[in-house]
């Protein structure tokens, strides 16, 4: 089994563990991405990804982590361009689509099309949607239906999710 206690990084994951209310809920937090495998175009090993990210990188698009609200410079960008994936450089997002939602991450009405696919999250006793680079399986963060014309929708992302390309 992938998870053992002293690999543990956080109060909230112990929490989950220990619950025990569903064995998918404990997984979804505990394992990698890898073990919801999936065919993505690209595919590497979790000592791959870890050479080619950083260790918080590695925890939020490997290990569906988030980071912290407010911390990403990603939130303030106002350039016109092109937000892409980190994990594989697919474009993402366009500027245009992105807005000012108070969260505290960059938020975004509408990805680019192909760009992004949303499965269930039913982690820490909640129901969201995940939103996940559909070339790679990285994790980007969740979309909500609070958002703004014309989609309803915030696609609230982790800014270390993603990098931005001015146009």
């Amino acid at each position: 089994m992938y998870w053992s206690f002293s690999k543990m990084t956080s109060r909230r994951q112990f929490l989950t563990m220990t619950s025990a209310v569903g064995g998918a809920a404990i997984a979804s937090q505990i394992l990698p991405i890898s073990a919801f495998a999936q065919n993505f175009e690209v595919s590497y090993s979790d000592a791959e990804w870890k050479k080619m990210l950083s260790p918080a990188e590695f925890k939020i698009l490997r290990r569906k982590g988030t980071e912290r609200p407010g911390s990403s410079d990603l939130n303030a960008e106002k350039r016109a361009g092109t937000f892409y994936c980190r994990g594989c450089d697919l474009p993402l997002y366009s500027s245009e689509t992105k807005y000012e939602s108070g969260t505290g991450w960059p938020s975004f009405w509408a990805p680019l099309d192909d760009a992004v696919l949303t499965r269930a999250d039913n982690s820490f006793f909640m129901k969201r949607t995940e939103v996940i680079c559909r070339r790679c399986g990285s994790h980007l963060g969740h979309v909500f239906k609070d958002g703004p014309k014309p989609t309803g929708l915030r696609y609230c992302m982790n800014g270390l999710a993603m990098t931005f390309k001015a146009a």
